[in-house]
């Protein structure tokens, strides 16, 4: 493939926003809009969980559906995406990822990571933009979301 060097550093520049822009909507927007960030045909999959998410409008129900009340942050790192084409890239990239369920509002008091895994993404460029045509999560280390419990009020 003979690309030159700035639009390939573009290309993958693009594909690793859309790396962290997931997140960033996962954490910080609205869960439902990383649907956007798939292909029409996109998928997600978790192969030790046995999930397949297919399609944008199902990537859009599964992600809109997270619980309310659930705090999370993830942590990207080792973030690397290779073009395979002028229009195809993957990329790998670790995450880790902080979460309790049942919060509104205030502190919470840090514990451990709930998961620490990483992604295997496979992107394509679609009408200029780079989307994320399949991603797959390998998840080593995981355990339950625990539930926030709020410090007990005094009462007066």
């Amino acid at each position: 493939m003979d690309l030159d060097p700035l639009q390939r550093l573009l290309a993958e520049r693009a594909c690793e926003r859309v790396v962290l822009d997931f997140v960033r909507r996962l954490d910080l927007g609205e869960p439902s809009s990383v649907a956007e960030l798939f292909t029409e045909d996109g998928s997600w999959e978790w192969p030790d969980g046995d999930r397949l998410v297919a399609g944008r409008e199902a990537l859009r129900k599964y992600f809109g559906s997270r619980p309310a009340g659930r705090l999370s942050r993830r942590l990207m790192s080792n973030v690397l995406v290779t073009l395979t084409s002028p229009d195809t890239a993957i990329s790998t990239a670790y995450f880790t990822t902080y979460r309790v369920d049942g919060h509104h509002g205030g502190l919470v008091t840090a514990g451990p990571p709930v998961q620490v895994g990483h992604y295997e993404d496979n992107f394509r460029q679609v009408d200029g933009s780079w989307l994320i045509d399949t991603r797959t999560l390998f998840l080593p280390f995981g355990g339950p979301t625990p539930r926030h419990r709020p410090p007990g009020r005094l009462v007066a």
